[in-house]
């Protein structure tokens, strides 16, 4: 899949009014893709000339492709990013935004799901590489679990 950032038809979007400092609360941004379990998605996301507060709620990393933003985050320290800038955000971080004209960014954003959740999700991940079913359809792999379970216990066994 090859997606071209600067040509891309953005949807209309708006920052919440109670993160809102000043300015324009208009962005406009778009989903490029997500992956097959939901916990991770590409976003092209834009806005002008604004000032809010703002709340990660998923981890996130990002690529500055045009304009800067000014983010001062809860230690008080402000920083910049600007064009060719990456960044990364923790689920859970706060900080607020100055850009005193147009940003523009393609962000990563995955669902924080806790250490021993993604410990189980790997482990599962690497049994179903070695069984030689990784990437398949897990509707499927329950459906087959099932089938064997069932159709392969002996009819005294299921009494």
């Amino acid at each position: 899949m090859r997606i071209t950032a600067a040509t891309l038809d953005l949807e209309p979007g708006e920052i919440p009014a109670a993160w809102l400092l000043s300015g324009d609360p208009k962005t406009r941004g778009k989903v490029l893709l997500r992956t097959r379990d939901f916990l991770a998605q590409v976003v092209v996301w834009e806005c002008g000339a604004v000032s809010y507060k703002w709340h990660y709620t998923s981890d996130e990393a990002y690529f500055v492709i045009s304009g800067e933003g000014f983010m001062t985050d809860e230690s008080g320290e402000e920083r910049r990013f600007g064009a060719g800038d990456v960044a990364f955000f923790p689920a859970g971080t706060s900080a607020t935004w100055r850009h005193p004209d147009h940003f523009k960014k393609v962000a990563f954003l995955k669902e924080s799901c806790g250490r021993p959740v993604g410990f189980c999700l790997k482990v599962c991940s690497k049994l179903l590489r070695v069984a030689g079913l990784k990437g398949r359809s897990p509707f499927l792999l329950v459906l087959a679990a099932w089938v064997a379970q069932n159709l392969g216990a002996s009819p005294i066994q299921r009494s």
